[in-house]
């Protein structure tokens, strides 16, 4: 038995500004403050989970008590680089918002920042779900956060950044990380499957995808578990199973039957995901995502055919929360695809009552020339 096992997503955290992914816009900013020696005193760094906001906060510690001066190539053979990036630098602190939120934790913060670094150039605080801490906690680290200690620097990370009062936010520079797109995803998690040697199907590969919606961390979870369960072998119905996905196959039945308005199909395959166990929620979400491919794959020269598209995309919006929230959720599963079928079908009488009311304006208008 190996004790010593460390997860995939441990395992593959980037140790370099280049092996982020899907956060160009981020790392590109942040390699020409260093490089300017344009450095704040503090960060915010918003985003979906698991999108690489704690490990690029890491890696920013890392650039800025790099040896020599601050720089964005890491060496790889430096020991103070190295504890950086694995959480274990005494001058890194990484705290969790949730549990240290309350206000005297953060005055102890703000008395503890004053002393000098020991062995790095600067003391760097990283506070994740900083939208965690209470009011007064916030309050007490204003001062502190406008006017740090020339040693030290904040990088503030969270899921919700709504949460975060603007007196915070207004001191700080601030990053949007963006769910890792589908394209980068599947590279990486390629490339990771190969140097595990993890054969995946290729629709197994789609369904992981699905799963994490933009996240790495999510994505590379899925793998290791379900590399565990196939014993280096991921095939499309396991993962479906294991996650209670609908498959592409049912996806695509589902949506031909949207189009072809049959009620009774939609029932049937409701009833084969309910047989299956799948997640209804997850479900819808996948079908919206596919009728979003198939919006965008509409030419502009086929703009009527555009609005009947858009208005079942509404229509799956409008009828999400009750889906994931309703205590029979099968049943407004099926309400939900009604409600699309009768979306689409208005605007489809509609756009056929403005074609005839133009035509015969045109008409008339011809008459009485």
């Amino acid at each position: 038995m190996n004790l010593e096992y460390q997860v995939i997503a441990r395992r593959w955290r980037p140790r370099t500004f280049k092996e982020l992914v899907g956060q160009e816009h981020v790392i590109k900013t942040l390699e020409s403050s260093i490089a300017t020696g344009r450095i704040a005193h503090s960060f915010l760094f918003i985003g979906p989970r698991g999108t690489g906001k704690t490990s690029t906060a890491r890696l920013l510690a890392a650039a800025l008590n790099a040896n020599g001066a601050p720089s964005t190539n890491l060496p790889k053979d430096s020991n103070l680089v190295n504890e950086i990036l694995d959480g274990n630098c005494l001058d890194v602190i990484e705290i969790d918002g949730a549990s240290h939120n309350s206000v005297e934790q953060i005055r102890d913060l703000r008395d503890e920042c004053h002393y000098l670094p020991g062995e790095c150039r600067y003391k760097i605080y990283i506070i994740d779900e900083v939208h965690m801490l209470s009011t007064s906690a916030f309050n007490a680290l204003l001062k502190t956060l406008e006017e740090p200690p020339g040693h030290v620097k904040f990088i503030f990370a969270t899921t919700e950044a709504q949460k975060i009062p603007l007196t915070i936010t207004s001191r700080c520079q601030r990053f949007e990380f963006k769910p890792i797109g589908k394209d980068a995803l599947k590279t990486k998690l390629l490339e990771i499957a190969k140097a595990e040697q993890i054969e995946i199907e290729p629709l197994a590969l789609e369904a992981v995808i699905r799963m994490a919606e933009g996240g790495m961390r999510d994505a590379q979870t899925i793998i290791d578990q379900m590399a565990s369960f196939g014993n280096g072998h991921i095939k499309e119905i396991d993962v479906i199973t294991a996650y209670g996905l609908a498959s592409s196959k049912q996806l695509t039945e589902i949506l031909t039957a949207l189009l072809q308005n049959d009620y009774k199909s939609i029932i049937r395959l409701s009833g084969d995901l309910s047989a299956n166990g799948c997640d209804f929620y997850h479900s819808l979400c996948d079908l919206e995502k596919l009728i979003h491919k198939h919006l965008e794959d509409i030419s502009p020269e086929s703009c009527e055919q555009i609005a009947p598209w858009i208005c079942r995309l509404e229509s799956i919006s409008s009828t999400k929360d009750s889906v994931r929230n309703g205590i029979v959720s099968k049943v407004n599963f099926e309400i939900a695809l009604f409600k699309i079928i009768e979306s689409a079908r208005i605007q489809s009488i509609d756009t056929l009552i403005t074609k005839l009311k133009n035509a015969s304006e045109n008409y008339h208008q011809k008459q009485n020339h």
